[in-house]
């Protein structure tokens, strides 16, 4: 196996069932040592239960591997706190976290409660949040770490009464792009991945002969490749039915318009030219958008 986590520790969460569930188990039969995070709530992130994280901890002892379950709340920072604790008195490391655990509360936003908008953001934004930081020092100080987001094609295109869901899997994206900076120098890699799979999160929204395509273990194969050792880094790997792609957000070159012809009206006569996408580029910090334009700036007055 070229793909090899032998000596690495990982946490996923949201690892009961699902996305996370298939993760953990591909990650351990990989050699990694597995702490199997889930609350074990329904879907909408009411209840909780032990039974599913501890069934997959089963399955990877009974295949020669090492876990344990926990049940942190991801959206409450103790409890996170307290489960790389127990994983650090372990095994002494964290190398991987995926950040999987997330829930929905759907409704177009006109009928939407603020507190569905803001339980949302907690599990996926603030849960994402929360996990990384009790995990970053440990991986800075270890000089490795491979931290994986999950974002959605929700947040990156839209989808209809998923204002909460689709805002918090931008989020994301946000939060990844700054990390990407401040780890690079300690060997900290963070990429997000986009899947869609056949979950429970989607098993009402698709046809039977759609989900069976869509099966987890194909979206776990990409997410296997952002936890290796030589994972890319601020990647956006979208997965799903046996396809693999990659999803950019890219800036047009655009125009540079001198102090006196600076008003709304000059823009929109110069609309298609500066919307012109022949020469637009991903960039890699947001100083490049400022690096840019003043250089446009100086280009003209030097000119």
């Amino acid at each position: 196996m070229t793909v090899n986590f032998e000596g690495r520790v990982a946490i996923v969460t949201g690892a009961g069932n699902g996305l996370g569930r298939s993760h953990a188990l591909a990650l351990a039969d990989r050699g990694a040592k597995v702490v199997v995070n889930d609350l074990g709530g329904a879907r909408d992130g009411t209840g909780a239960s032990s039974d599913a994280a501890m069934e997959v901890v089963s399955m990877i002892e009974a295949a020669g591997g090492e876990a344990f379950s926990h049940g942190a709340n991801v959206a409450k920072f103790d409890e996170v706190q307290d489960m790389v604790s127990q994983a650090m008195d372990n095994w002494g490391r964290v190398d991987i976290l995926i950040n999987n655990a997330g829930i929905l509360r759907d409704k177009s936003f006109s009928k939407m409660d603020l507190a569905d908008f803001q339980l949302v953001m907690d599990v996926h934004l603030m849960g994402s949040v929360n996990c990384t930081k009790a995990v970053w020092e440990i991986m800075r100080d270890q000089n490795y770490g491979r931290i994986v987001m999950t974002t959605s094609a929700s947040g990156m295109y839209g989808n209809f009464g998923q204002t909460n869901y689709g805002a918090a899997k931008m989020a994301v994206l946000g939060f990844m792009n700054t990390l990407v900076l401040e780890g690079g120098k300690n060997n900290i890699h963070v990429n997000a991945l986009a899947p869609t799979a056949g979950t429970r999160m989607t098993e009402d929204l698709l046809p039977a002969s759609v989900l069976d395509l869509m099966t987890a273990e194909s979206v776990s194969a990409g997410a296997l490749v952002l936890c290796d050792e030589s994972a890319p880094t601020r990647t956006i790997l979208c997965a799903g039915a046996g396809g693999y792609a990659t999803a950019n957000m890219y800036e047009t070159d655009g125009i540079f318009l001198p102090q006196e012809r600076q008003d709304p009206d000059e823009i929109v006569s110069k609309w298609d030219e500066l919307s012109d996408i022949t020469a637009h580029k991903a960039l890699e910090s947001g100083g490049k958008q400022t690096e840019k334009f003043v250089m446009k700036a100086m280009a003209a007055l030097q000119g």
